[in-house]
């Protein structure tokens, strides 16, 4: 959906007056002002309170999406406690409760004694970081969730309540002039989450210029954030504005942002910071005016704690930081994404079967690899119509039926590595579980004992892999 698609609509709503973008319109080109009647409401969870007490004394923190604790000044829960990393864990509160999950500390996340890589915390659970105990707690009062009221947002499509939350996520950023970070696995969209921000916003009449910061070398990346001066290097006959100069009044897309190498990060960090770019060559400033999104599908925060993404630049980014959800923790979203990927005239020929199929595959390639077993489908199919035997036929994605039992995954060396190394890891995992419920007949206490992991995460593995 184009920016000339949206529709500009006078907006009075909570007393003030003026233009903003509606964004969206129904199946039939009707016009929909959200603000006419807001959003749904959901009680699905309960909001969990963090308490503690550390060097300088005690504190509470009322925990909601994902938030970064550590002792440095610019994490959500801060810690004062010379054993804590700067950035030392995650606790993020989904549907299914809190998760914590350690991001490369120097010693390490507990929770209840047990240390973990990443673990749900129980109601009066103990998370325990260097020499300090963090205990959560769940509010009596379920917590209400926005949810938007449609299947679509912009280019967006989805019916599941992860989805919708996150299109009412949107809505509210979009008003917004914040910087915004798009994290989410390969294939779920993240560039599409980008346009759609735009598109709601005030700048919607302005460029969206999208820079690939993992498909450029350096020196290549620096010119075209930046542009540069006639003469400014061989082969530079002309002058030429730079992705963020070009798109002075709109928004600067920077996709892949944790691939940035990190000499290049200083130079974006200042033009985060003072909205003014030098193109190479030059020595003056120019002012812009300017909206920045970054997207990426690596862990920058376990970076920061690496040493191969600057702190700084990292809190710069993650003003808001929205999560994009697997395919695999969406399967309601299926068949309204099956509908709209089809052609029109191959409408309405999803056989039970087949939704049962796509259903029970992990899509480590989210929507892309979705895309594409619906082309293979409907092109070995009869009469428009999807064929599920062709769909599976000469597949390269992650998602192949899984090897035999004790054989590992082939290497394809035309894959990229990211689907390689889930289909490694999903192997590992299951072989794994599948050992230790026969050692253990399945009793799921003794195997988290044994492996080191929390029993919630236990039974997160068992029904990932239907064990």
């Amino acid at each position: 959906m184009s920016p000339s698609d949206w529709t500009i609509v006078e907006s009075r709503s909570r007393g003030e007056s003026g233009l903003h973008c509606a964004p969206f319109m129904n199946d039939e080109r009707t016009l929909v002002n959200v603000g006419d009647f807001g959003f749904a409401r959901s009680m699905l969870m309960h909001e969990p309170q963090i308490r503690w007490v550390d060097s300088v004394g005690s504190h509470s923190y009322l925990v909601q999406g994902r938030r970064m604790i550590g002792s440095a000044d610019d994490c959500d829960i801060i810690v004062r406690d010379g054993e804590v990393s700067r950035l030392h864990a995650s606790l993020e509160v989904t549907s299914d409760g809190a998760w914590v999950r350690d991001l490369g500390s120097r010693n390490g996340t507990f929770v209840n004694g047990v240390r973990v890589r990443e673990a749900q915390v129980p109601d009066g659970g103990c998370i325990h970081l260097g020499a300090t105990d963090l205990w959560l707690f769940y509010n009596q009062n379920a917590a209400e969730l926005d949810l938007w009221p449609f299947e679509r947002f912009g280019p967006l499509w989805g019916r599941s309540t992860a989805m919708r939350e996150l299109f009412a996520q949107l809505y509210r950023v979009a008003q917004l002039p914040s910087t915004v970070l798009v994290l989410g696995e390969t294939g779920t969209g993240k560039e599409l989450v980008a346009k759609a921000i735009h598109e709601a916003s005030p700048r919607v009449e302005k460029p969206f210029v999208v820079v690939d910061c993992g498909a450029l070398a350096e020196s290549l990346l620096e010119v075209e954030l930046f542009g540069n001066a006639k003469g400014a290097y061989t082969g530079a006959m002309g002058a030429r504005a730079g992705a963020i100069e070009s798109a002075d009044g709109g928004t600067v897309f920077l996709d892949e942002v944790g691939e940035m190498p990190l000499s290049m990060q200083p130079k974006l960090l200042r033009a985060l910071e003072s909205r003014m770019v030098r193109r190479v060559g030059e020595t003056q400033y120019r002012s812009v005016n300017v909206r920045f999104i970054a997207a990426t599908h690596r862990d920058l925060a376990s970076m920061v704690n690496l040493g191969t993404f600057r702190e700084d630049l990292y809190f710069r980014l993650s003003v808001v930081p929205l999560t994009v959800p697997p395919l695999r923790d969406r399967l309601d979203d299926i068949p309204l994404l099956v509908e709209k990927l089809l052609p029109p005239g191959a409408q309405g020929v999803v056989t039970p079967d087949l939704l049962r199929e796509m259903r029970q595959r992990p899509w480590a390639g989210n929507v892309r690899e979705l895309r594409n077993f619906v082309e293979r489908a409907l092109a070995l199919g009869a009469r428009g119509a999807l064929h599920l035997a062709g769909a599976r036929r000469d597949e390269k994605g992650a998602s192949v039926a899984p090897p035999a039992e004790g054989a590992l995954p082939g290497v394809n060396a035309d894959e990229p590595f990211k689907l390689i190394r889930d289909r490694w890891l999903d192997h590992l995992e299951r072989d794994y579980l599948r050992s230790m419920m026969e050692r253990y007949k399945r009793d799921t206490s003794a195997i988290a004992h044994a492996s080191g992991l929390d029993r919630s995460y236990v039974y997160r593995l068992m029904r990932k892999h239907e064990l």
